[in-house]
């Protein structure tokens, strides 16, 4: 009895699972990646700049660029991912950042903020940053190059300049107030000037008032005179009033100040960034190697706290001082702890060069 064959089973199909799944793998990733990739872009470019009211006033300082602008508002938090704006500032505005202060409008995105201050025109005030310490003749460099102030008298020759601002000073020096001011856009060089003027003079005035006793200053200028060689000898506010006894205490007891900032003022142009022995021997009107008590003029605007420190110098016996080559000074009040200290100073420096 014969028996029909079994029918052989069709092999199933093979379907495309994983094909599928993989392409619905990768449809996702990209989706999400996109959708990452729109939030960081929103969150950073399109995100609204934090505005305190109304509006608010962003100030630039000249010579401040895009990317510390940008790492500036980032570590206060009012942006988001600045790598991205800084490729949105190198890709998107080829203008340079724009020095003055600029009035940003609620409701601004951060991308419309750095547009918006890459034009000159949008600046509603004028930041002027005069750095303590800066020579008279540094001021109206700045002033001569800032596009924002209109220039009426930093052309005009020193003497004629002190004419028109009625300042009854014979040298310009010193007397103008080392801050950071707004000033109206377009405000001329004249009322600038004539601003920090008086804001010196205040602060003179205030301080001469309330003076310590028995200070070797025949009168307020000389004060000033003094003021301005403690700015120029130290950088550290808790060092102004210990500089301030060395040179009130030589004064008094008829040393030579002997400080090396009146000398590079004395020598004007020839300084080059060095000083010599040849240059300590050389007189000038400055030079207090050479001379006597207070140099003719200040060396420079000295800030408020180096004023009130001449008026308020230490209660110390120290009358010497050198640097310390990390930082700071090392005050002395004799020869040999002086010299002693001179020759750290060198061991530190040589150990540095090696």
């Amino acid at each position: 009895m014969s028996s029909k064959p079994k029918p052989k089973k069709k092999p199933a199909k093979k379907g495309k699972p994983t094909a599928t799944f993989s392409a619905k793998k990768w449809g996702i990733f990209i989706g999400l990646f996109l959708a990452v990739v729109i939030g960081i872009l929103w969150s950073s470019l399109f995100k609204t700049y934090p505005v305190e009211g109304k509006k608010q006033l962003l100030a630039i300082g000249q010579g401040d660029s895009y990317s510390g602008l940008i790492d500036r508002l980032s570590k206060e938090n009012k942006i988001y991912f600045p790598i991205i704006l800084k490729l949105y500032q190198k890709i998107m505005i080829h203008e340079s950042l724009k020095a003055g202060v600029y009035e940003i409008d609620q409701g601004m995105s951060v991308r419309q903020v750095l547009e918006f201050i890459s034009n000159a025109e949008n600046a509603q005030m004028n930041r002027v940053l005069v750095i303590e310490g800066t020579t008279f003749k540094q001021l109206v460099e700045q002033l001569q190059q800032n596009p924002l102030v209109k220039k009426e008298v930093s052309n005009l020759p020193q003497a004629e300049m002190l004419q028109t601002l009625n300042i009854p000073f014979s040298h310009p020096e010193g007397l103008f107030a080392p801050d950071t001011y707004f000033f109206n856009k377009g405000e001329s060089d004249k009322k600038i000037l004539t601003d920090l003027y008086r804001r010196q003079m205040k602060n003179l005035d205030q301080a001469w008032e309330n003076r310590a006793p028995n200070l070797p200053y025949n009168n307020k200028y000389e004060a000033l005179i003094m003021a301005s060689i403690i700015e120029k000898e130290t950088s550290l506010d808790s060092e102004l009033q210990q500089v301030s006894g060395v040179f009130v205490r030589r004064l008094q007891k008829g040393m030579r100040l002997q400080t090396d900032p009146t000398v590079i003022y004395g020598m004007g142009d020839r300084y080059k960034g060095n000083i010599t022995r040849q240059d300590l021997r050389t007189p000038t009107a400055y030079n207090t190697y050479t001379m006597s008590g207070l140099p003719p003029t200040p060396i420079a605007l000295p800030s408020k706290k180096a004023i009130e420190a001449a008026m308020h110098p230490d209660d110390s016996n120290t009358i010497y001082f050198v640097a310390t080559g990390n930082g700071g000074h090392k005050f002395s009040a004799t020869l040999d702890e002086h010299n002693r200290a001179v020759k750290e100073y060198l061991s530190v420096l040589k150990s540095k060069q090696e």
